[in-house]
């Protein structure tokens, strides 16, 4: 005698229902959207665009060590590709664009650099700044000796034309500087 359920026909498709749930080929699992970009890389946990950061922090060391620009140029390229990597851009898309932007780098801004490397400081510093000051005589100055108040300080100084005599009081311009003496106009 048969007991009281479904039918039999209905009992195998409740257990095809529950075989497809277990395995996950359920029809909502297939209906899913295929993506048209690939899975993106991983290598040991890391993505490309922390790979790229990594190269540019590297980079950065030596550019503080040696203070040469051009490391910098690569950690500003790897940092590109990095940003390309975000976007979704692949391998091939990150190399070109760390190349190119270091390439440009270095081919427009390295000369500039260079020239404001070599040009040094604007501000005139030490015994440069000293030429063209004017001082205070305080003792009287002539081609032999004397001393003057320049910026603050006491100096020896002597005249630079021979024969001029500066009296204490007057206003003088610092011509040049002869190692602890002021030649003075």
């Amino acid at each position: 005698m048969r007991t009281a359920g479904p039918p039999a026909a209905s009992r195998s498709a409740e257990t095809d229902r529950r075989t497809l749930l277990s395995t996950r080929q359920h029809p909502d699992y297939l209906r899913k959207p295929l993506s048209r970009n690939p899975p993106r890389a991983y290598h040991g946990g890391v993505e490309n665009w922390m790979w790229w950061l990594i190269v540019a922090a590297a980079l950065g060391v030596p550019l503080v060590i040696t203070a040469m620009p051009e490391f910098g140029m690569f950690a500003v390229g790897a940092g590109a590709a990095a940003l390309t990597d975000v976007l979704g851009g692949g391998a091939v898309a990150q190399f070109t664009v760390f190349l190119a932007v270091s390439v440009a780098l270095i081919l427009f801004v390295r000369p500039i650099a260079m020239r404001h490397l070599r040009q040094g400081p604007r501000i005139r510093m030490g015994i440069d700044a000293l030429t063209g000051a004017s001082a205070l005589v305080l003792e009287q100055v002539d081609e032999h000796g004397g001393r003057i108040k320049l910026q603050g300080e006491v100096w020896s100084a002597r005249s630079l034309e021979p024969g001029r005599v500066y009296e204490p009081g007057e206003q003088v311009n610092v011509a040049q500087i002869d190692g602890a003496t002021a030649l003075v106009l």
